[in-house]
């Protein structure tokens, strides 16, 4: 299982991001175009600043990642992902352009359409704390 977070920059936008995937010896290269391509499709649907970015990847083996088609008929190969996104507030149409520019970014390192699970999770200003002990949010910081 893979694990991605991303913590913007101002404008920060909160956002953290899951990454999971079967652990099948990706190289560092590989990894880090997974990551660079998850990167690209956030810039694209949410407008965030470039530097808005902070990336954790874990895998874990085949034997603890499930990833079902949750009765929908979609094949899925060893190359399955789950991105999980607990985020600000995006509307409707930033959210399956996200959807969308994921499926395309991440064709270009040999992941298909029917292996991209996502869900994006929204939370509010106040569950966010950068450090401190301060809600930037709340208190103007961000």
């Amino acid at each position: 299982m893979a694990r991605i977070a991303i913590v913007p920059h101002l404008p920060f936008d909160g956002r953290r991001i899951g990454l999971s995937a079967k652990c099948d010896g990706r190289s560092k290269k590989q990894v880090k175009e997974l990551l660079d391509a998850i990167h690209r499709a956030i810039l694209s649907a949410f407008g965030v600043p470039l530097r808005d970015r902070c990336q954790v990847y874990q895998e874990h083996s085949e034997s603890n990642f499930i990833v079902q088609d949750t009765g929908i008929g979609i094949d899925r190969t060893k190359n399955v992902v789950f991105i999980g996104i607990t985020s600000r507030q995006r509307t409707e149409a930033q959210k399956t352009m996200l959807y969308t520019k994921l499926v395309e970014e991440w064709k270009t390192c040999g992941v298909e359409q029917n292996d991209i699970v996502a869900s994006i999770v929204t939370n509010s200003d106040a569950d966010w704390s950068f450090g401190n002990g301060r809600a930037q949010f709340l208190t103007g910081e961000l």
